[in-house]
């Protein structure tokens, strides 16, 4: 039973994973070095403050980290206004269909200014009661900081949230927040086994994890019709 719900943004709202992998790629390329899968692995999770400064220690040219943060973020802001950065299928009903049953929020590592703009380019921005960075935290995932914020924002405690991930470390984050955790993995950065071992549901389709929200959410909603129910029929037994 839950009583809110907390989505990641990336891989879970939006496709666009791939897309911070090519800026983190081309910023590195640009400057002489080899950025993978395992240093995309690294940084997933971790707010832009993190990543940048991790970035620019790869690259060790003495960048500062503020001006890479700045230059990737601006990437993603053009993938954006480009129609590169879609909703996946099925996150468009998912999170409408939950924010009607109770207050939805967002945990995301992307900045404030991508979170922005994505919600609102693809119009689901009112659904959200609260949103948060883990740029506005002391630390990213897997630390379980902007989701602890997020429920603070709801005014949910953070076991009654229920909360949605892809990848390893916001599936760690979630878990280490206490929160009813279900994953989508993202077939393209599979989480690992450790942290979906944390996860209470998990499916690739949007339609069904979907359904597992709603679930938890309408049986907290036909509990607490429950006592009301019973008390109209111990009133109508005395009318009688």
């Amino acid at each position: 039973m839950a009583d809110a719900v907390v989505f990641d943004m990336d891989g879970v709202l939006v496709e666009s994973e791939h897309l911070w992998e090519e800026l983190w790629s081309a910023y590195a390329a640009e400057r002489g070095s080899r950025w993978g899968p395992e240093q995309t692995r690294s940084v997933q999770g971790m707010s832009s403050p993190e990543w940048a400064a991790f970035l620019t220690e790869f690259c060790g040219k003495g960048d500062p980290a503020e001006s890479a943060e700045r230059d990737v973020v601006d990437g993603m802001v053009r993938a954006l206004e480009d129609d590169r950065i879609g909703l996946l299928p099925g996150a468009r009903d998912m999170v409408a269909a939950t924010a009607a049953l109770g207050p939805v929020a967002l945990a995301s590592s992307a900045p404030r200014r991508v979170i922005d703009a994505v919600l609102v380019h693809h119009g689901i921005d009112h659904h959200f009661s609260a949103t948060v960075s883990s740029a506005e935290v002391p630390r990213g995932k897997p630390s379980p900081d902007v989701y602890l914020a997020a429920a603070r924002e709801l005014g949910v405690a953070p076991e009654r949230c229920l909360a949605v991930e892809d990848s390893s470390n916001g599936l760690r984050a979630a878990a280490a927040a206490g929160m009813i955790v279900a994953a989508i993995p993202n077939p393209q950065y599979p989480p690992a086994e450790d942290a979906l071992a944390g996860a209470s549901f998990a499916a690739s389709d949007h339609g069904a994890v979907r359904d597992f929200l709603l679930g938890r959410l309408k049986e907290k909603e036909t509990r607490n019709k429950q006592p009301k129910d019973k008390e109209l029929k111990e009133k109508e037994g005395d009318r009688v």
